[in-house]
């Protein structure tokens, strides 16, 4: 490529990057035009980003979009001198003019030929001329062709988010100086805007972070410093005294010499306090230095949200004329930074949300008036810092969610059983929404019905270590709250320790931190377990998970951090908990691949490496190895000296006499017995089974509320328990009797009119063994 080529090149570039500036501030005047075409101030504003496009395009020898930002300023001097109005038709021409002026000159993009221009001029014009309609300027030659070139040219969302290249180019959110003016010199040019490549700027951070920790490792050799201080004060000290209680024996020659040491001693005393003071200001001044460093390589990642959000505007406008809506867009929080690589991941969820805003939650005009609302909706983004998490909200003042709706549609697609539906709250149906495939349109239409785009908001919340809330009210609108870490470049973690290393797991994937005794954990389907919040949950070992070796230690006390979601929650059993951290997330190497369970790397305050553990990779190894019957698990406390842990047995009888004969039967043979007196209400079976582990139940027929036969079809429906063996004892000994239990799924069938001790007995050892197992 010659030098001219190069020159011509760079010219390009700037120029491309003034017209992403000015074309931004016309889309915005447009929008305003929109409900205040006479605004003086908009239109100047307009009127002078046209004029700078024109002199930027004259300087790098684009033709056309000379005569497209010309035509464009002279509609808006047109304007501003009274002899047009800037109406709604208009504002589409000039949209048009916007397009094709943002890819003038672009190698990628379609070259914008010379009957488009023309095309694009004569309707502006067209438009302007006195009895002229907007139907007949609209159908001007090659109208058509202009429309479907704007089209092609126009930025869209892509159906699938891309990811990041590695050496994509981040910029400073600076604006760049207009071509048409002189560039200051660059001494005084403090606001300037870089280009850097995304791979240059992740590795300055990184070295930023590793300069801080390093910074931290100069206090304990300070603190090392100050205790040799006090030592050596000591010394001196205990020299004085050996001086003060010997003195008067020793010999000249022997006092002066412990003279001379005492003086030496205080010297070096006096040294070392000095080197102290310096040691502890370098300490100060480089750690202070260090984490300004960081912070200003941070603050290098992070954009204003405003540089994601100016394109919507455009959109929601376009989409709500097309569904014939009548929308007040509004976006707050436009200088709220967000991480890079956050505000490129953004696009497309953001887009979902407010299409789902518009085609289902704001009304028609007509539907809004007959609903006493003002026929013109409100929509809202915003964006904001709260309590260390970015908070993105997506708000409309529309109809709500139907939960009657939505109710039918979670039944009609065997999501859940119609009861559960009817007892969940708000918040559990909305979650609904979010699953793939989910929608509440029966049709499928250009905009929305395929269930995909919430679907997509949730792909993307998980990416990035967020959550989705959605919160709705009927006839008063809906709002989509995305919580998201503030940056993708550190994270806030819980520090653990698994066999002597040191692993991170990202606050916003732990749902709770505990230490639970061993006794504790119960056995349920061949699976650990241990009791959350009064629901029991899958216990598993982070040794078996991150191939760490078996369990060495067998204190009282189990660590546990519980991760997944509520329909799948796992306990973590670790070996130690650290403490909480914020770590500089350091990308793993890309030669390794995809480590299993294990997402960066992260060094931590002793200058040690830790990993950063994938939870959703965890969460999935977990379901792995259940399905496959390779999960182990951990020591249970309260068995020593190979002693064996009892089995448990429910006795469920309304009869006093017959309740204690069984329980003293079945305790003296050694096993762990409970009672209950009926199969519901008061001490219920029910209620105790679900709360606690048991090897067996034993119930009797005849019971008030609920019978034995309705509490055995209970526990062989319910997941968690239809492979606890339960015996029936009843008065009952007829074989319709005996095969109505047994049809239940009573594991054994028993008449107290013929059993006696030993029957009840061997009855129980054929079902569950001895007691001690």
């Amino acid at each position: 490529m010659s030098d001219d080529e190069l020159s011509r090149r760079s010219l390009l570039d700037l120029f491309h990057e003034e017209a992403a500036a000015q074309t931004r501030t016309l889309s915005a005047g447009l929008l305003a035009l929109e409900s205040a075409p006479e605004d003086a101030a908009t239109l100047e504003a307009c009127m002078r980003a046209t004029h700078s496009l024109k002199g930027a395009a004259r300087i790098v020898g684009l033709p056309e979009a000379v005569e497209v930002a010309s035509a464009m300023e002279d509609c808006f001097v047109a304007a501003q001198r009274g002899e047009l109005r800037i109406d709604a038709a208009r504002i589409d021409a000039l949209l048009v003019g916007i397009d094709l002026l943002s890819t003038a000159g672009d190698a990628d993009a379609r070259p914008l030929s010379h009957e488009a221009v023309v095309a694009f001029v004569a309707r502006l014009q067209g438009g302007a001329q006195p009895g002229v309609s907007n139907t007949t300027a609209a159908s001007a030659p090659e109208t058509d062709d202009l429309a479907a070139l704007a089209a092609s040219l126009r930025l869209t969302e892509p159906a699938v988010e891309p990811e990041p290249e590695p050496e994509a180019v981040a910029s400073t959110d600076v604006e760049p100086a207009p071509l048409a003016q002189p560039l200051p010199p660059r001494s005084a040019d403090a606001e300037r805007m870089l280009r850097v490549r995304a791979g240059t700027l992740d590795r300055l951070l990184g070295f930023a972070g590793e300069s801080l920790v390093e910074s931290r490792r100069m206090r304990p050799f300070a603190e090392g410093l100050l205790r040799t201080r006090r030592a050596q004060g000591d010394v001196l000290a205990a020299l004085g005294q050996f001086q003060e209680r010997h003195g008067d024996a020793l010999d000249d020659d022997a006092r002066a010499a412990l003279a001379e040491i005492r003086n030496a001693v205080a010297s070096l005393d006096h040294q070392l306090s000095e080197r102290f003071d310096d040691v502890d200001r370098i300490d100060r001044r480089g750690t202070k230095l260090a984490q300004r460093l960081y912070d200003e390589a941070l603050q290098c990642r992070m954009r204003p949200f405003g540089d994601a959000a100016h394109t919507y505007p455009r959109v929601v406008r376009d989409l709500a004329r097309s569904l014939g809506k009548r929308v007040r867009f509004a976006i707050a929080g436009e200088s709220t930074q967000v991480d890079r690589d956050i505000l490129e991941m953004l696009d497309a969820p953001l887009g979902h949300l407010l299409r789902n805003a518009l085609d289902h939650g704001i009304e028609d005009p007509e539907t809004r008036r007959r609903a006493g609302k003002p026929e013109e909706a409100s929509l809202t983004l915003e964006a904001r810092h709260s309590a260390g998490k970015l908070l993105i909200a997506v708000a409309d003042d529309g109809a709500g969610i139907d939960l009657d709706a939505l109710r039918a549609s979670i039944v009609a697609r065997s999501l859940a059983q119609p009861q559960a539906v009817a007892a969940m709250s708000d918040a559990e149906l909305f979650d609904f929404l979010l699953l793939p495939g989910f929608s509440l349109r029966d049709t499928v239409t250009d905009v929305s019905g395929r269930g995909v785009g919430l679907d997509a908001v949730q792909n993307f919340a998980k990416a990035v270590r967020g959550t989705v809330r959605i919160e709705s009210a009927a006839g008063r609108g809906t709002r989509f709250v995305l919580q998201l870490p503030l940056t993708l470049s550190v994270v806030r973690s819980l520090i653990v320790e698994v066999a002597g290393e040191a692993y991170a797991f990202p606050l916003a994937h732990v749902r709770r931190a505990l230490s639970v005794p061993r006794s504790t954990i119960e056995m349920l389907e061949g699976q650990q377990h241990i009791a959350f919040e009064g629901r029991p949950v899958g216990l598993v070992t982070a040794r078996q998970l991150l191939g760490a070796g078996a369990e060495a230690t067998t204190s009282e006390d189990l660590n546990v951090v519980l991760v997944g979601s509520e329909a799948a929650l796992y306990g973590v059993a670790v070996d130690r908990f650290a403490g909480e951290r914020t770590l500089a997330v350091q990308p793993l190497d890309a030669r390794l691949g995809k480590v299993r369970n294990v997402s960066a790397a992260a060094l931590l305050d002793d200058g040690e490496v830790g990993l950063i553990v994938d939870v959703e990779d965890i969460v999935t190894s977990v379901a792995r190895l259940v399905r496959d019957g390779q999960l182990a698990g951990v020591a249970r406390g309260g068995v020593h000296d190979g002693a064996r842990a009892r089995k448990r047995i429910l006795v469920v009888e309304d009869s006093l006499t017959v309740r204690e004969l069984e329980r003293k039967l079945l305790e003296k043979r050694g096993y762990d017995v409970t009672v209950a007196v009926d199969g519901m209400d008061g001490m219920d079976g029910w209620s105790t089974l679900r709360n606690a582990h048991f090897d067996l139940v034993i119930t009797d027929v005849d019971m008030p509320r609920m019978d034995g036969i309705e509490l055995v079809t209970m526990i062989k429906s319910d997941a968690m328990h239809r492979n606890v063996p339960v015996m029936i004892v009843s008065y009952k000994d007829r074989e319709d009797d005996r095969r109505r239990g047994l049809d239940a799924g009573a594991d054994y069938y028993l008449t107290k009119g013929s059993f006696h001790d030993e029957a009840l007995l061997d009855a129980v050892n054929d079902l569950i063994g001895e007691a001690a197992g």
